[in-house]
């Protein structure tokens, strides 16, 4: 299950992440509202957790924003904010559920469990079971016969993913995008190994057959469960047991999931004992008569980060301190009122020093399923290959009317449109070469398989004209015809893109080729300016990174010269900067720059804006290619 989590507090998104992935989510962090809206309309989640004080973009804004573009999935608020006027807002925006910050871990696991439920409750059995194999999607746990299995968090959830979906094939892409978060990178090979891991330890445990298939170019997919069960461990009494042991209840601050939380407390404890420091700093502005406003506001601040991060971490105590000392912070205190504040920050420095008391939960997954268009008449045929399509990971739509069809096409220019197409040639024929005609001028890249009773080189030598990728005859087995519809389906990964980067500082190139090169990017850099041209013209690349401070040219000097060439006039420029004024922001997109990122280069957010242009260029060729091809 993949969680998207929009928090600018560090220490706060950091434990937070660290208590949802020790209940097997996968997570990803942005940073800020338009950082979320990027990666929400990039990338699939199951789920937003959404804080609405955050930068650049507010919650609320970003809620809307999402829905707006047509993001179905729930959205649970973060929110300081709890008078019903804002709750209202919230839920007026978009969201599904919000929760008050401090919140108790217990009750926002609850409501996550509860909203990713709502979708899915006749779908996901209590157990997940396969022959003796039983997985516990509550409390987690994994048995075979009465054999309890140790299974690492990516092991877990990849034997959860099959179970849920056994009739689905998954490539290692997929299972990359299901597993691994966004500033993650493993490679293919990567979960080649986490396979052969997980398929050695269920060896181990006494299973006798491979649960898991590898489909030839394709991926994997969960096997049909043996009729009779793998011999079980031999019992305490050494008769074999034919039933799964029933799986425990869940174990509240289970010692794994408080170990994991506890090392990311222990990483940001420092941060939570600065912040501190600042309110004492403040304590001593207090007394001495010389806090100006501008420090008044920033302890406010300060303290209001607090009240949200050690409520949410353990620190209720701790907590409700915080949010006292914010309230004092935000009027001009009193004598009185300043002897308050020093007790106040004296407490809270004390329950700093006692250890959090966390908690923890579990939950499923749906999937996305590619759609083939069949246009056919034969109704035993095409119920057929609906009920054999979820063996190959695909879902069949089937239409009769050619005027259906055309639209369905025309409307299908999104998520759900069709991937590839099989026409049946059975009747009407000239109105079906119409149809082909249409697919091939304004779907180019949707592939089409025609299929036919007949076989007449005069008909092959037709349908080729218009760019048919397959010929097939009646009778003939559905499983050739999904062999046939899998040869042809564009393959998940794009051709290889070519990046460019160029910065004077040897260290920036080797930090951005870091992490760019493992999200199967040819990365080439260059430190020295003046060899810019030579190696742009040589290399041809999908997209230039470049910085904005060089010796000799600069980047906006680099920005006109490439601009200024018809050949490279649409080539993507994002430009690195630390310069982020309103003034400098300017110039970048004056010179022809498409977009820019500021220093320091925080992963996720360079890798988002470099894959969603090339992808965004890429796509705009191919509609400058449809357009040639009809003349408009």
């Amino acid at each position: 299950m993949k969680i998207l989590l929009v928090e600018d507090d560090a220490p706060t998104a950091a434990v937070l992440s660290e208590v949802i992935t020790a209940q097997h989510y996968t997570v990803d962090v942005a940073t800020d509202g338009e950082m979320g809206l990027q990666f929400a309309t990039s990338w699939e989640y199951d789920l937003i957790l959404l804080d609405l004080l955050i930068p650049k973009l507010d919650g609320m804004s970003l809620c809307r924003q999402l829905r707006v573009h047509g993001f179905q999935k729930p959205i649970l608020l973060l929110t300081v904010k709890d008078s019903s006027t804002d709750v209202v807002k919230g839920l007026d925006a978009g969201a599904d559920d919000y929760v008050t910050k401090p919140y108790n871990l217990s009750e926002l696991l609850a409501r996550m469990r509860a909203l990713l439920r709502r979708k899915e409750a006749d779908l996901v059995p209590p157990l997940l079971t396969w022959g003796q194999l039983c997985v516990n999607p509550v409390s987690a746990e994994v048995t075979y016969g009465q054999q309890l299995l140790s299974l690492s968090p990516k092991e877990y959830g990849l034997l959860g993913l099959f179970l849920r979906n056994p009739q689905r094939v998954f490539s290692r892409s997929d299972i990359i995008d299901r597993l691994w978060s966004i500033d993650a990178s493993p490679s293919e090979g990567a979960v080649t190994n986490l396979i052969k891991d997980l398929r050695q330890k269920l060896k181990a445990s006494g299973m006798g057959t491979d649960l898991l298939e590898t489909v030839y170019g394709l991926g994997y997919r969960l096997k049909a469960p043996p009729e009779q069960a793998d011999p079980s461990p031999q019992t305490a009494s050494g008769t074999s047991s034919g039933t799964s042991k029933p799986a425990k209840k869940p174990k509240a601050n289970s010692p794994k999931s408080l170990a994991s939380i506890n090392k990311v407390l222990e990483r940001y404890q420092n941060t939570f004992v600065g912040r501190v420091v600042t309110l004492e700093q403040i304590e001593l502005a207090l007394l001495t008569g010389t806090l100006d406003g501008t420090q008044q506001q920033s302890a406010a601040q300060e303290a209001h980060r607090l009240a949200g991060a050690l409520g949410s971490f353990g620190y209720e105590a701790g907590s409700q301190l915080a949010r006292s000392i914010e309230q004092l912070l935000n009027g001009p205190l009193t004598f009185a009122e300043v002897d308050q504040y020093a007790s106040l920050v004296a407490e809270l420095k004390q329950e700093l020093l006692k250890p959090p008391t966390p908690l923890a939960a579990r939950i499923p997954e749906p999937a996305a399923t590619p759609v083939v268009l069949v246009i056919d008449h034969d109704a035993d045929f095409t119920a057929q290959l609906k009920q054999d399509a979820f063996a190959w990971g695909l879902r069949v739509e089937v239409i009769t009317d050619l005027t259906i069809a055309q639209q369905r096409m025309r409307e299908g220019m999104n998520e759900a449109a069709p991937r590839a197409v099989l026409l049946s040639l059975q009747e009407s024929i000239d109105a079906k070469l119409t149809l082909l005609r249409e697919l091939e001028a304004q779907f180019p890249t949707v592939p089409v398989l025609v299929i036919t009773e007949q076989d007449s080189l005069t008909e092959r030598v037709v349908v080729s004209r218009f760019g048919v990728k397959r010929f097939l005859r009646k009778p003939i087995p559905t499983a050739d015809v999904f062999e046939a519809i899998a040869d042809v389906l564009p393959k998940a990964q794009a051709p290889i893109a070519k990046v460019l980067i160029l910065d004077d500082d040897q260290l920036m190139l080797d930090i951005l080729h870091d992490l760019l090169q493992p999200w199967g990017l040819q990365v080439t850099t260059l430190h020295d300016p003046q060899q810019f041209w030579d190696v742009l013209t040589a290399t041809k690349p999908d997209l230039l990174v470049m910085d904005l401070e060089m010796p000799t040219f600069n980047g906006i000097d680099l920005c006109r010269v490439v601009r200024q060439d018809a050949k490279w006039g649409n080539l993507p420029i994002l430009v690195v900067t630390a310069h982020t004024s309103m003034e400098s922001i300017q110039q970048v997109f004056a010179a022809g720059a498409d977009d820019f990122i500021g220093k320091p280069v925080v992963g996720p957010e360079l890798v988002t804006r470099v894959i969603s242009r090339i992808d965004r260029s890429r796509l705009q060729q191919e509609l400058e290619t449809m357009k040639r091809r009809i003349g408009t």
